[in-house]
């Protein structure tokens, strides 16, 4: 989050950030709409980001961008098999993760 700030481009309205730590929370507030973009650590434990964005994708008729936190640059094709939109390896370089997030939300 503070990689990102509030506003990571002017093209953009600012950010507002729901953080939660389980898997249920996460498909709760998926299923309700409140999400414009989910960025999930696909290095969480027990629910992994990488399955947990598989399983967004295979179960919601309307699913937002998803962007994945991976382990390493070589989990990119695990990124790939998630469906999630992007990802960005460990560690995390800001750049690189606002350049992500602006193109996901339409402003790249």
């Amino acid at each position: 989050m503070s990689a990102l700030g509030t506003r990571p481009h002017p093209d953009l309205p600012r950010l507002h950030f729901t953080e939660v730590a389980t898997a249920p929370v996460v498909i709760e507030h998926m299923d309700a709409g409140s999400v414009g973009l989910a960025i999930l650590d696909g290095e969480a434990a027990p629910t992994g980001g990488l399955g947990l964005a598989k399983q967004l994708r295979d179960e919601l008729d309307t699913c937002p961008p998803i962007l994945v936190l991976t382990g390493r640059p070589d989990d990119r094709w695990l990124a790939d098999w998630s469906r999630a939109d992007a990802a960005v390896p460990h560690p995390i370089d800001p750049l690189r993760l606002r350049e992500a997030v602006t193109v996901l939300l339409g402003a790249g």
